[in-house]
């Protein structure tokens, strides 16, 4: 199974500068899993660094992503073509 989303990070703007890219992996991780019902999420190497690129304090505000559920029942996120 595999679908596309676009995540927008909007909650992180509550949150300690210094903390908010860590939760935005965080809230993607929970978003991915909710929608794909599954509780392991890995994030591409690539969607990591995108993620990072501006910071710990900056994050992205929306980012689209595609998600692959695995037969094993895990979930691999990377970034979606445009």
């Amino acid at each position: 199974m595999e679908r596309v989303y676009t995540v927008r990070f909007h909650r992180i703007k509550r949150t300690p500068r210094t903390k908010r890219t860590v939760k935005a992996v965080r809230y993607l991780r929970r978003f991915i899993g909710k929608h794909m019902k599954s509780e392991r999420v890995r994030i591409a190497e690539e969607l990591n660094l995108a993620l990072w690129k501006r910071g710990i304090q900056k994050p992205p505000a929306k980012l689209r992503v595609k998600a692959e559920k695995q037969d094993d029942g895990s979930v691999l996120v990377t970034l979606a073509e445009s």
